[in-house]
């Protein structure tokens, strides 16, 4: 007698092995040139967590080096049924990418504001009178997705993309981000020079509730230093203790922000580098640099999402396919295993989003 595969055993094998893959993968970002390449990376594939964008990218340069796909970097991601949705296919041979899918669950509550009074529903389960519901993630399964190169079919419409001129930012670029600084309640102001601002290139007063940016440098470096300030805003009150606990990883944070906005826009930033990222990684104590760099990326994904959302300026794609509708998500094609999880040791920020 031939016994059944033990299929728990089988995926937690691949989930352990995807977080080692991933946690090379971090471990790799050693220099501010390896991080900025990271970075830049994300922004072209924003629609996807930051652990993802680096799966993704570890295993596409692995095939190109081996000779399995054409081209050296990704550009259009998606699921097995996502691209015959589009009209295209799979190639025969051409293996997916694996990367880590949230597995949700729903809740309901008859006092939300309780943590503790929440409780979990069953399958096809309906909650009772006056209960609020709500979705969370709850652990993460193996899935599969495949590189425009790696299909066949019709063809990929292009998305338009933003032009730019020699020194100047993304049209509107500047003023949609001067609004999201006022929407936090601070002023935006130019000055001068650097002399003005103690020799920086922009400034965050939080006393003072203003912003000041140095006009003596070319348009996109302006709107460079002002992305990298609308960042500070948002993620480093001198009054969360947390956030300004490394002063190091606070500017990385912020820099990385405006690089990903830029990067959304087509605008350059490879000319800065971001300071030797294990130098900053090491100082946090009870945490190792792959966790630090991880929940780091997320934070700064999550954050350039944010403000790239809000405005209306033109951008270049963030990963999907134009035209494909993120809710047929449900159709990629899983491993041939049950449709239920198990648990491993999680990653510092934790995916959320695929």
């Amino acid at each position: 007698m031939v016994s059944s595969p033990d299929w728990r055993g089988e995926r937690e094998a691949k989930l352990v092995a995807l977080h080692e893959r991933l946690a090379t993968a971090v471990g790799g970002l050693v220099s501010g040139e390896d991080w900025v390449r990271a970075v830049t990376f994300a922004a072209r594939f924003r629609s996807r967590s930051f652990s993802n964008t680096l799966l993704i990218y570890a295993q596409h340069v692995e095939r190109f080096e081996t000779g399995s796909v054409s081209e050296p970097w990704p550009s259009y991601v998606a699921g097995f049924r996502q691209w015959e949705s589009l009209g295209r296919s799979v190639a025969k041979g051409q293996k997916g990418y694996v990367i880590q899918a949230p597995v949700t669950a729903r809740f309901a509550s008859n006092t939300p504001d309780e943590a503790l009074s929440w409780r979990k529903l069953g399958f096809r389960e309906v909650a009772g009178p006056g209960e609020v519901v709500r979705s969370r993630v709850v652990n993460v399964k193996p899935a599969y997705v495949w590189d425009v190169c790696q299909t066949t079919g019709d063809p990929v419409p292009l998305r338009p993309g933003p032009a730019l001129l020699e020194g100047q930012a993304p049209a509107g670029l500047w003023d949609g981000l001067a609004r999201l600084v006022e929407s936090e309640g601070f002023t935006v102001g130019r000055v001068a020079s650097a002399g003005e601002i103690g020799g920086a290139n922009g400034v965050t007063d939080y006393t003072d509730r203003t912003v000041r940016v140095r006009v003596d440098m070319d348009d996109a470096a302006q709107v460079k230093t002002l992305a990298h300030e609308l960042a500070h805003v948002r993620m480093h009150d001198p009054a969360d203790a947390e956030s300004w606990g490394h002063r190091g990883i606070g500017e990385v944070e912020a820099e990385s922000v405006a690089m990903m906005i830029g990067a959304a826009h087509g605008m350059p930033t490879d000319s800065y580098t971001v300071p030797y990222v294990s130098g900053w990684a090491t100082t946090v104590k009870g945490r190792t640099p792959v966790e630090v760099v991880q929940a780091t990326g997320e934070r700064v994904r999550a954050t350039a999402l944010s403000v790239l959302n809000a405005l209306d300026t033109i951008q270049v794609g963030g990963g999907d396919p134009p035209g494909l509708d993120r809710t047929a998500l449900a159709n990629t094609r899983q491993p041939k295993t049950p449709a239920r999880t198990v648990q491993v040791p999680p990653l510092a920020g934790q995916v959320s989003a695929v």
